[in-house]
């Protein structure tokens, strides 16, 4: 599994970061733009997107690897 992928505000346009690092892997001028390349990402790493706000607070998480979360139920 992969690092899990961040859309984050930078400077009003939008970035992907890998958790944990510092660098920025790509800015976007929108956050739809940063969305796609970070769920691209995510998917390939078997990881999971997470997607903040303008203000930088979580706001909606995709996991695109192993759930082990049985919801079948």
């Amino acid at each position: 599994m992969g690092k899990n992928q961040h859309v984050v505000p930078v400077n009003g346009k939008w970035g992907i970061r890998g958790g944990g690092n510092v660098k920025l892997t790509k800015i976007t001028n929108t956050q739809k733009e940063a969305i796609e390349m970070g769920r691209a990402i995510s998917k390939n790493q078997d990881s999971e997107l997470l997607i903040h706000n303008k203000e930088g607070q979580i706001r909606q998480k995709n996991s695109y690897g192993n759930d082990p979360r049985n919801i079948k139920g």
